[in-house]
């Protein structure tokens, strides 16, 4: 059956790979870029290679706030129902960089930019009969090393240990939307997608990895299976469940980033609770 994805950061890489392969499907498929010229050009691409014509896009800055609410106005106004939230976009970013709020880039991009969105898209998700979340995660976050009141590293910056905090910070944000949902009809998965060749890990390790088609696999397998519907809340590789780091599942550390991550969005803590509330 054709569902409704829409993936964050599909211009290029893993996240344009996905959308690919899961038109190839016959999905109907939302692309998001931050350059319309690029959205526009991958949904061409995408709709000529798969002959699949329910290809739409989506221009948004992950920088701003303002542009997330934007996006999901957007996608609100055109949209009855959202059948996958594919939270695919990350940068690496070696200088500290802050937005026009003072939020670290890495933080606001790789994280609180899917929070946000995620939050403002929900009622969309929940009325899919099969509801996904998934988070793109990495096996970096297993080298994540921050202290508690300093998420956004304004003491001590390095361009890798900001990437592999915000890898933990999407798990961390997965189990604490997992435990607030377990009760709903949307389920919640946070993946690794393997060390494959983009332009991220390029441009962050210097380095090249396995090709893209691998490193879809994943995210197509969780967009798309049904033999995950029982696995919501857990981390994938290789389309298999497995741990992730030990800090990873600490409840308290889960809610002091949601908590933290709604003061940086003016979010009322109860108004929030109250949407993910399924008992």
């Amino acid at each position: 059956m054709s569902k409704i994805i829409l993936i964050t950061g599909s211009t290029d890489g893993i996240g344009k790979q996905t959308a690919l392969e899961l038109a190839e499907r016959n999905n109907q498929i939302i692309i998001h870029g931050r350059d319309e010229k690029k959205c526009i050009s991958t949904l061409n691409e995408i709709k000529s290679k798969t002959g699949n014509q329910k290809i739409d896009y989506v221009v948004a800055d992950f920088s701003t706030i303002k542009s997330i609410e934007q996006m999901a106005n957007t996608i609100s106004s055109k949209y009855s129902h959202l059948d996958v939230l594919l939270n695919n976009a990350g940068v690496y970013l070696r200088e500290r960089k802050t937005n026009d709020r003072g939020i670290e880039l890495t933080f606001m991009i790789n994280h609180l930019a899917h929070f946000y969105l995620t939050f403002l898209l929900f009622d969309l998700i929940k009325e899919s009969d099969d509801g996904r979340i998934i988070n793109v995660s990495s096996i970096a976050h297993e080298s994540a090393d921050f202290n508690d009141d300093d998420f956004m590293l304004g003491k001590k910056y390095s361009g890798y240990t900001a990437y592999a905090n915000s890898k933990l910070f999407n798990l961390l944000f997965t189990y604490a939307l997992h435990r607030r949902l377990k009760n709903s009809n949307v389920k919640v998965y946070a993946l690794h997608p393997g060390v494959i060749s983009t332009k991220l890990l390029y441009e962050g390790f210097r380095i090249t990895g396995s090709p893209l088609n691998i490193g879809a696999e994943t995210p197509v397998y969780l967009s798309t299976s049904e033999n995950v519907k029982n696995q919501s809340g857990n981390y994938f590789i290789k389309k298999k469940p497995v741990k992730s780091s030990r800090v990873s599942y600490d409840e308290g550390l889960q809610e002091k980033l949601w908590n933290y991550s709604l003061e940086l969005l003016g979010l009322n803590k109860e108004e929030v609770d109250q949407k993910f509330r399924f008992n």
